[in-house]
């Protein structure tokens, strides 16, 4: 049995980045590659570190401002204010169903109304397969989702990043990737905030697309890893990306995932197809150390929180104690962690 402690390690509290670096490429970048020591780069550095002839994969999913604070203007909890996060974030038409985790959800009871800046929102219940134990279910009434959150709606910011008074207005700029272009995720992808366009221009980038959902974040309350499960996160591979990365694993070049979400999507598409093929629907796949892999050959990513499935994926790619030697060499040398944090890259390097 594989457990959570196995993905523990200690972190001093002001090495939890509160804010990003100044500039993006001046996040520290430690690589991780074969049998070298690791070495200490800087994130712009990146074009210089991976093989000229590698296929870099991006995750472009934009963070929508999915927190939001509504009131009760009908039923049991009339008068009452509640936090969402919204947890699918879309362009949904009146009628249509939406999941949030609520803040203080025991308080409503079937019927509610909940109302903020013309949405209005009828408090449902439960989902009915119990998927996700903290979503609530609510039917869009009136008004337009996604202008409303754009609107009035909040960066949802991790936890350990404070901000007493809320979200900066920077937060809205540095946290979101420069190649964001499809909105949906409550959470930005992480590992692609380092990137500037300059940069980018220097690799030979393939994007798709994986809206984040705060199931990703869920702890691993459970005695084996191989028992944790996460929420369905919506997905798009186009036929041209899928091309592109087919194409380059026939002529043995290596595919770059920057980041875990890019990482799963590739990973879960070609466990299910037995390759990479264009798709569009959902995934719900949780890396283990069990994990066959097929597609991802270096990882480029964030450091990730401890007993987390995201560093779990990490350590299944790139070996459980050379990946922790790392991130404990990591703490040592002062780097920044989580969200706006530093990074790191790592290979899946034959026997590890």
């Amino acid at each position: 049995m594989i457990r959570p402690d196995d993905f523990d390690f200690t972190l001093p509290v002001e090495q939890i980045a509160q804010a990003p670096a100044q500039r993006r490429g001046d996040a520290r970048m430690l690589v991780v590659l074969g049998d070298a020591a690791p070495a200490h780069h800087v994130a712009r550095e990146l074009p210089g570190v991976l093989p000229n002839h590698a296929l870099v994969v991006v995750n472009d999913s934009g963070v929508v401002p999915a927190r939001v604070y509504a009131r009760c203007t009908e039923g049991r909890a009339r008068g009452r204010r509640f936090e969402l996060l919204v947890c699918a974030p879309g362009a949904y038409p009146p009628g249509a169903r939406i999941s949030a985790w609520v803040r203080g959800a025991r308080r409503l009871g079937p019927g509610d109304l909940l109302e903020l800046s013309g949405l209005v929102l009828r408090y449902e219940g439960s989902p009915p397969n119990g998927a996700d134990p903290r979503a609530r279910v609510f039917t869009i009434l009136r008004g337009d989702l996604l202008e409303t959150l754009e609107g009035a709606g909040e960066v949802p910011l991790p936890p350990y990043i404070q901000r007493p008074d809320g979200p900066a207005a920077s937060d809205r700029q540095r946290y979101q990737t420069v190649y964001a272009g499809h909105s949906g995720s409550v959470a930005a992808p992480t590992a692609g905030l380092h990137w500037e366009p300059e940069v980018l221009a220097r690799l030979d980038v393939a994007p798709l697309t994986l809206h984040v959902g705060p199931g990703t974040f869920l702890p691993m309350d459970v005695e084996d890893v191989e028992q944790h499960r996460v929420g369905a996160e919506r997905v798009q591979l186009t036929e041209s990306t899928a091309e592109r990365i087919r194409a380059a694993q026939r002529a043995g070049r290596p595919i770059v995932a920057v980041g875990t979400t890019a990482t799963r999507t590739l990973e879960a598409i070609a466990a299910d197809f037995g390759e990479i093929r264009p798709y569009s629907g959902s995934v719900d796949r949780v890396i283990t150390p069990r994990h066959a892999w097929r597609v991802v050959d270096i990882l480029v990513t964030n450091f990730h929180l401890p007993r987390s499935s995201l560093l779990m994926l990490v350590c299944s790619l790139g070996g459980r104690e050379r990946v922790l030697d790392a991130y404990r060499l990591a703490v040592a040398a002062g780097y920044r962690f989580y969200s706006y944090g530093d990074c790191m890259v790592v290979d899946r390097a034959s026997g590890r």
